[in-house]
């Protein structure tokens, strides 16, 4: 009971801060279904069907402040769409999937810290050829570990100074809602198995993802909370490397 517990208060905060920065939080749920040693073939598809809830709330938020970018966000989708489909449809070995997964996990410390930020980048003109060739490469990742491939174009979007914060937000959000649906059909010719808690999670990240895309969305500030989620993502990161 205590166990349960501490998850769906870890995942009440994961939704919460991912979508008070546009995100839809799969990397965050897989970071927990990890530390708490779900099968992992339930893993993918519980992730997704998250990503999509949270995902969408967040775009709508956003979206209603006047942050979305069309022009922004058109190029990177219209590769990472069917590249996700193709992606989910391909299947990773235990082993494997665990090692990328870590990987994607220490992404998601980059962009929640900000880390960017720091990086001296130049500005590079928004080229569509290059948000093409980046839209098709994340959805195929994305596709095979179950995620929406915001927590890796975000930082990307920011580095090359094409939007800020608020406006990669809302980009990110969409892109991550509509490859999460990708990617969950593309995993459905293999057979979705899903978590036997699934409505309770929903509901709880629904809960979160309503708060934190509210709060984000507005001038508040949430760093000390994203810096002990940064401190829980680390730990799954080492347990699924050394384990």
């Amino acid at each position: 009971m205590y166990l349960d517990l501490l998850f769906y208060g870890l995942l009440l905060i994961v939704a919460f801060l991912y979508a008070s920065v546009g995100h839809g939080g799969a990397s965050g749920y897989l970071a927990l279904m990890a530390l708490f040693s779900f099968v992992p073939d339930t893993m993918r598809s519980t992730a997704l069907i998250l990503n999509v809830l949270v995902s969408g709330i967040a775009f709508i938020q956003y979206s209603r402040k006047g942050y979305f970018k069309w022009d922004l966000f058109w190029p990177f989708a219209i590769t990472s769409i069917p590249a996700a489909f193709i992606g989910g449809m391909i299947h990773v070995d235990d082993g494997i999937y665990k090692k990328i997964l870590a990987i994607l996990l220490i992404f998601s410390v980059i962009k929640l810290l900000d880390i960017t930020d720091m990086l001296k980048t130049p500005k590079i003109k928004h080229s569509i050829l290059w948000s093409l060739m980046i839209g098709f490469l994340i959805g195929i990742f994305s596709g095979m570990i179950g995620i929406g491939g915001g927590i890796i174009l975000s930082p990307l979007i920011l580095m090359l100074h094409w939007a800020d914060m608020k406006q990669t937000a809302a980009v990110s959000s969409l892109f991550i809602f509509v490859n999460s649906i990708s990617g969950l059909i593309g995993l459905s010719f293999n057979g979705l198995i899903m978590n036997e808690s699934l409505f309770l999670m929903v509901m709880i990240s629904a809960t979160g993802g309503l708060l934190g895309s509210y709060i984000g969305a507005s001038k508040l500030h949430v760093s000390k909370l994203k810096i002990v989620l940064s401190m829980v993502l680390i730990i799954a990161a080492i347990k699924l490397l050394f384990t």
